[in-house]
């Protein structure tokens, strides 16, 4: 896979990145991951998974992409990749439909970094 998450629509103000390609006002930091990045992942996974109004739709080793049903409704995309280099897990939630999100994606990213942070 040559990019491991899918782009920020040209439109991006409902999605944040860590990549590189994302505009900077909608770049996110990737998770920091210390110690055994196998374990940080599935750690990542199982906090995805018993996220309310989350479904996980992928789970590899190295990848995740799961839908998250706001409290409005909508559906947004979550995706989490572990790098190869096995220091950063990269993430992207972005808002499928509509161009403003509230601010929904980057609380969510912050949300799962916190929650990462203190397991």
């Amino acid at each position: 896979m040559s990019e491991p998450l899918s782009p920020c629509p040209w439109f991006p103000f409902g999605c944040v990145s860590s990549l590189n390609g994302a505009w900077s006002l909608y770049r996110v930091e990737p998770f920091a991951v210390s110690g055994d990045p196998h374990a940080a992942f599935t750690r990542l996974k199982d906090l995805v998974s018993k996220t309310a109004r989350t479904v996980v739709l992928t789970a590899t080793e190295t990848y995740l992409h799961a839908e998250c049903r706001t409290r409005l409704g909508f559906i947004d995309d979550l995706e989490c990749c572990l790098c190869p280099t096995g220091r950063v897990i990269h993430v992207r939630s972005a808002s499928r439909f509509g161009i403003w999100d509230w601010g929904v994606n980057r609380r969510r990213v912050q949300r799962l970094r916190r929650q990462l942070r203190r397991e």
